[in-house]
């Protein structure tokens, strides 16, 4: 290669020097030589560093954020699965809601995606349920990267197959990546920082990134899932071009180890498992996805369709409600043994529940209104009357993780602070996170009106005006009925500070088309975090997330010290200076007021038909890693069924 590529250079330069001259040529022929091995010299000089660098790419089956994956490279199958797990049996799931789409891509902008959908589809890396943050190949056998992740380059199964027996190719990886990135708001912000993407052969693609040091990256396109180019390029059963920017019922083509087999529009489906599934012997695979059918009921009231589970309409329940796990699971087959309850510990990530203020709305941003606001919510009456005392005060962005901030600002914090551009003083001070939230209600309203009266409210005849005499209002935006108990008992302390305050719950359809629109004062959303937290920030927090529709940072902030800060976060050189930004981070969120924390959850609340098996041993990140791991028990299905 570099001596062809010494001849290309020299011939370029004796055509143009001596084309002209037609009395050169033995003289140019003494130079010729010369300038061969000049040539040649200086391309080794030049290219072989990088040659060497391709030489020595070290191909990976896993990478994790947190080390060195637990698995060797001949592993055969996960610990926490059982191989000989029988593949039989269905499972009945109840969702909320209505679905009329079978495009994830705009799922985030246009129509609500059909439950379990990305079944049918896969990506390039799985997850472990055993491991932090731990990827094992899936599509993709092996995955390199250079040690400044300036790139990731993924080498795909040859086995690897679509349901109509087509292979998967590195086609269909570019493919994918760029309609995912044109068409879904969430994967776009995701994966700004991917600049380029080729081919390198039929079963190798390599992707470049426009920074280096984020080694979440290569994660992060890993979790790509795959879509066949062949499929979404053609034609519909009727002849029509297919439209991947639009809402479809069609049935989509996958790669996974279930496909769709029936559906109700907005009302049912079933997927079943694929007979021939390519890969059965993929050992992040092996021993998962046991089930031969999998069904889905939709239910457009929540209490309907707990009413559907007690009459063994549907096989398993994750509860959300408290109150209706402590008094609501009295009757006959949770006291004949036939259902059964669990408290699967949640380990693998840290969930925040809030009422989020949109501060893209004038009334909303005023840090001290929202302070004032947030001071309103009395936890430990809630948690009394509606949680029944089993929730901790929430207060961090990052809980149950290395990152969540507590005590005093460390060290290695303050400087990494105090280095930042333009720091405001005020965050500054307010380094320690807030407490002022336990003070008892009294106070706290006291407190609140304070802050009130120091933006220009007066409180008249009861209620709360500004200077044009005008009375602040507020709306809660609910979709979950369970919830308007707690917005209620917050409306009422808020009513006290003379504010007016409305409680609209609206069905799932609403209330993502309102979000999208940010037609909301304060809605309810989670964060999930994970123990290696990554460029999913930027699209919580990021000021460049904050107008796009379908944004996760459903606050609307833009605070340029925040955006500092998620920067380092997502680019720390060590894990030291990670924690040291994103504890950062967690204090500065919490002194900007975005919200008030409802309830963190640590533990996945579950009720079952006892039908099923599962390992004798769960994997520590998996919770209850329902339906995966899980097989249908011909025994204990038969006792239900006698009963």
């Amino acid at each position: 290669m570099i001596l062809d590529l010494a001849a290309i250079l020299l011939s370029f330069r004796v055509m143009a020097l001596c084309t002209p001259l037609k009395k050169c040529e033995a003289a140019w022929g003494i130079m010729f030589s010369a300038l061969s091995f000049a040539v040649f010299l200086l391309a080794i000089t030049v290219l072989a560093p990088a040659l060497h660098a391709t030489e020595k790419q070290q191909w990976r089956h896993g990478i994790s954020l947190t080390g060195d994956p637990k698995y060797p490279a001949e592993f055969k199958h996960m610990d926490y699965v059982n191989v000989k797990a029988p593949k039989a049996g269905r499972v009945r799931l109840g969702a909320s809601g209505t679905f009329d789409n079978f495009n994830p891509l705009i799922s985030g902008v246009k129509g609500n995606l059909a439950a379990y959908l990305m079944m049918v589809y896969e990506p390039l890396l799985w997850s472990s349920l055993d491991e932090q943050t731990t990827e094992y190949g899936l599509l993709a056998e092996a995955v390199a990267f250079p040690d400044d992740y300036s790139s990731v380059s993924y080498r795909l199964r040859p086995e690897a197959r679509w349901h109509d027996g087509k292979p998967v190719t590195a086609e269909d990886v570019i493919f994918s990546f760029h309609a995912w990135k044109k068409h879904s708001p969430q994967f776009n912000r995701t994966l700004l920082k991917v600049t380029g993407v080729e081919q390198v052969s039929s079963h190798e693609v390599r992707f470049t990134f426009s920074e280096k040091g984020d080694a979440s990256l290569p994660l992060y396109v890993g979790q790509m899932s795959v879509l066949p180019k062949h499929w979404w390029t053609g034609k519909d059963k009727d002849g029509r071009d297919r439209d991947i920017a639009a809402t479809t019922l069609e049935p989509p083509l996958g790669s996974g180890p279930y496909r769709l087999k029936t559906f109700v529009p907005g009302r049912s489906l079933s997927y079943e498992r694929v007979p021939d599934y390519w890969g059965e012997s993929v050992p992040i695979r092996v021993g998962t996805e046991n089930f031969n059918t999998i069904q889905i009921e939709y239910f457009r009231d929540t209490n309907v369709m707990f009413e559907a589970f007690k009459a063994d309409k549907i096989d398993i329940r994750r509860e959300s409600s408290l109150k209706s796990w402590v008094v609501g699971y009295d009757f006959t087959a949770v006291r004949d043994n036939l259902v059964v309850k669990d408290a699967f510990k949640i380990e693998r990530f840290g969930l925040v529940k809030s009422f989020v203020f949109n501060q893209r709305r004038a009334k909303l941003q005023d840090h001290r209104i929202r302070k004032a606001i947030a001071l309103a919510y009395n936890f430990d009456d809630m948690n009394r009357n509606a949680f029944h005392n089993m929730l901790s005060r929430p207060a961090s962005y990052f809980p149950h993780t290395d990152f969540e901030a507590v005590g005093p600002v460390g060290a290695s914090e303050h400087n990494m602070l105090m280095a930042l551009p333009n720091a405001p003083p005020a965050v500054i001070l307010n380094l320690e996170p807030d407490t002022s939230a336990d003070a008892p209600s009294r106070r706290n309203l006291f407190k609140a009106l304070q802050l009130l009266k120091d933006t220009g409210f007066t409180l008249n005849q009861g209620r709360l005006v500004d200077e044009k005499g005008e009375q602040l209002t507020l709306e809660f935006l609910l979709e979950d009925a369970a919830m308007e108990r707690v917005a209620s008992a917050y409306a009422d302390a808020l009513g006290k500070l003379g504010i007016d305050v409305a409680i609209r719950v609206v069905d799932d359809v609403q209330y993502q088309n309102r979000l999208r629109t940010f037609d909301f004062d304060i809605a309810i959303h989670a964060w999930v975090q994970g123990h290696a937290p990554g460029s999913e920030q930027r699209e919580y927090w990021s000021s460049e997330s904050a107008d796009k529709r379908g944004t996760n940072n459903i606050a609307g902030l833009k605070s340029p010290l925040i955006d500092a800060l998620v920067e380092r976060l997502v680019l720390a050189p060590s894990r030291v200076e990670k924690i040291a930004a994103g504890r950062l981070l967690d204090r500065v969120l919490r002194v900007n007021q975005i919200g008030v924390p409802i309830m963190t959850e640590d533990k996945e609340l579950v009720a079952r038909w006892d039908r099923f098996g599962r390992p004798e041993t769960m994997p520590q990140y998996g919770a209850t890693a329902f339906p995966a791991i899980w097989w249908w028990d011909e025994e204990k299905a038969k006792k239900i069924s006698g009963k």
